[in-house]
């Protein structure tokens, strides 16, 4: 089994290295890590150093020895950013959990025009702190050293903008009767960057299809059935993953 992993504000820069607060207490209460153990710690922006548990005091104090000097792990290539529609209730957070598990480098949540979900205000604020969190403790668990950038709700005009500037930019689309291409035949580069939006349980309107077309975005399918909102772009990350050789 893979050592597990644990956040840490800054990197261990001598051979001993404190892991306190709620890190600790999850390593000591929760993992009940001993003497001996190995753990990672990162700090989800691709640095990471490998260590060993030397001592285990009270209820969040871990001490680990630093085996290595710290390393980074490198930038992802191609870079592959999901521009996911806003789902109902939680399945946001279960979109980005997949995702993350998968993953997927960014995740742009979009306040497309068929959304039930409306990010306004306080509720907005705290929904996409949920997010955020959500794609920490799965990077964590999934054992990811660079967690995926969750940036804030964009609008269509915004979305079109980040669109216009991928070396692949595409539009999951369940139409039967629109002339979309099979993502799994899609030309993909092997640098740069690979946006892929995913729109709502009620489609992407065919106004924000114009939009996305303008910037240089396909419409593509994944299959003969439908996805949810909320499993699509996990599954077409997997796809992309694959057919770009980072799955392999």
């Amino acid at each position: 089994m893979t050592a597990p992993v644990f956040v840490v504000e800054r990197m261990p820069t001598g051979p001993e290295f404190v892991l306190d607060g709620p890190e600790g207490r999850h390593a000591v209460s929760v993992r009940r890590l001993e003497p001996g153990e190995e753990v990672v710690l990162t700090d989800g922006l691709g640095h990471w150093a490998q260590g060993t548990v030397r001592a285990a005091e009270g209820k969040d104090r871990l001490t680990v020895t630093v085996g290595a000097p710290v390393q980074e792990e490198p930038e992802p290539a191609p870079r592959i950013t999901v521009v996911q529609a806003l789902p109902k209730g939680d399945r946001g957070e279960l979109a980005v959990e997949t995702m993350t598990e998968t993953g997927v480098d960014a995740i742009v949540p979009w306040q497309a025009a068929r959304c039930v979900t409306r990010w306004k205000g306080e509720r907005g604020a705290k929904s996409l702190a949920k997010w955020r969190s959500t794609a920490r403790e799965a990077g964590k668990q999934s054992r990811r050293v660079r967690f995926p950038e969750v940036t804030e709700a964009m609008t269509t005009q915004q979305v079109a903008a980040l669109l216009a500037g991928a070396g692949f930019a595409g539009v999951l689309h369940e139409d039967r009767d629109h002339d979309s291409t099979p993502l799994a035949t899609a030309e993909l580069p092997a640098t740069g960057s690979i946006v892929l939006v995913v729109g709502p349980e009620g489609g992407v309107s065919p106004q924000e299809l114009t939009a996305f077309a303008e910037a240089g975005a396909r419409p593509y399918r994944l299959g003969r059935s439908v996805l949810r909102t909320s499993t699509a772009g996990t599954a077409a990350s997997a796809l992309l993953l694959g057919r770009t050789g980072r799955w392999g």
